[in-house]
């Protein structure tokens, strides 16, 4: 078996290069941390938090702002509605890209290259928030969940990542199945996609996180509040102060002295956060896999 030594130097720069990713762990964490500790302070924590700058630990721990949430019927609106427009927003842009990608996967297909620039054109050039709000006015979706799934389902950036995913599988596969009868939909179905799983997943995990983020897309083209999605209702109560459901809630519960609005706003900043830490480490196995595969030039 081969030893390696390092020498001092190479030592030295291992501890140099721990302590940065260290530190940069610490920055990453810390305001999640933070969030954390707010949302199940009952003591002074909330209110010191920003006066003091640091806050480590909640100074009396409880779970009475996530009780109080849990009665908030706005907030369970908004997680039905975001997780239904993630998953369909999932399923809708995976299966539509690689229906995309796959065709520009082949070089002998006729206007390749005409093709792959007028999709690559979307990237650069955009009609604009007022002609795109017009148009959705004018195909009936305003106020669907499809106008919030159907203009972003194909983004031109994915569609490539994919598409030199596609051609660096092997040729010698399809054309195996071609001589066993096998039609293009029969290889892409059986054959391309159980092997693209990592690049698939890569594209989920980025299009699942896009659309559970969004709330610009919702607040213009979604006029019913009871049909918003969870990140406008956050919206609405750090920025706009939007506690007044929370607050008569709080009366009837007869904790109202033991909440502050920042202990609230944490707590649904959980709220939000908390399905996508279960979802990445699924996903993450293939996320390397994923992008450098398909980031090499095809």
């Amino acid at each position: 078996m081969l030893i390696v030594t390092k020498s001092t130097g190479d030592k030295i720069i291992d501890l140099f290069l721990y302590f940065i990713m260290f530190v940069i762990m610490l920055i990453t964490l810390y305001p999640f941390w933070t969030q954390v500790v707010i949302s199940l302070d009952g003591g002074g924590t909330a209110g010191s938090a920003y006066s003091t700058g640091i806050v480590l630990f909640p100074s009396k721990f409880t779970l009475s702002s996530y009780k109080l949430a849990f009665q908030y019927d706005a907030l369970w609106s908004g997680y039905l509605h975001t997780i239904y427009r993630t998953v369909l927003g999932v399923l809708l842009s995976v299966t539509f890209t690689a229906i995309t990608a796959y065709p520009l996967a082949k070089r002998q297909l006729p206007g390749n290259r005409i093709f792959t620039g007028i999709i690559l054109f979307t990237m650069l050039f955009g009609g604009g928030l007022i002609p795109s709000y017009l148009l959705i006015q004018e195909l009936g979706l305003y106020n669907t969940i499809w106008a919030l799934v159907i203009p972003g389902m194909i983004g031109a950036f994915n569609v490539m990542i994919v598409r030199n995913f596609f051609r660096n599988i092997p040729d010698e596969l399809e054309e195996s199945a071609v001589v066993d009868g096998a039609g293009y939909g029969a290889i892409f179905i059986r054959i391309v996609l159980p092997l693209s799983k990592p690049v698939l997943a890569t594209i989920a995990l980025w299009v699942g996180v896009g659309h559970w983020n969004a709330w610009f897309d919702s607040m213009i083209y979604i006029a019913d509040p009871s049909r918003q999605v969870l990140q406008v209702v956050l919206r609405k109560i750090i920025l706009e102060n939007n506690t007044s459901d929370l607050s008569i809630i709080m009366q009837t519960m007869n904790q109202q002295s033991e909440f502050t609005g920042r202990q609230l706003q944490s707590t649904i900043i959980m709220f939000s956060i908390i399905p996508m830490l279960i979802v990445y480490p699924f996903v993450q196995k293939y996320f390397v896999k994923g992008v450098m595969v398909g980031a090499v030039k095809g």
